[in-house]
């Protein structure tokens, strides 16, 4: 399953993954905080979607907007 940026708004068009809470291989449960999301209106913790170990994670840069949608990581 791919974890991708949330669109948190009716207008959000792009995010900023600015730090992940998890590292590569971690288990995690469903609504388990897992990275850090800023958007020029809110920051947002975003959660697992589901229970499962994390894999592929994209690096956190606090310059580069990315697009809603966009792989951030991948769950198994």
């Amino acid at each position: 399953m791919d974890i991708v940026m949330p669109q948190l708004g009716l207008t959000m068009e792009t995010g900023i993954l600015t730090a992940w809470l998890v590292q590569e291989g971690a288990t995690v449960a469903e609504d388990d905080p897992i990275a850090e999301i800023s958007t020029d209106k809110v920051e947002h913790e975003l959660v697992a979607p589901a229970g499962g170990v994390i894999t592929d994670l994209r690096p956190p840069d606090d310059e580069d907007e990315l697009p809603v949608g966009t792989v951030l990581a991948r769950l198994t």
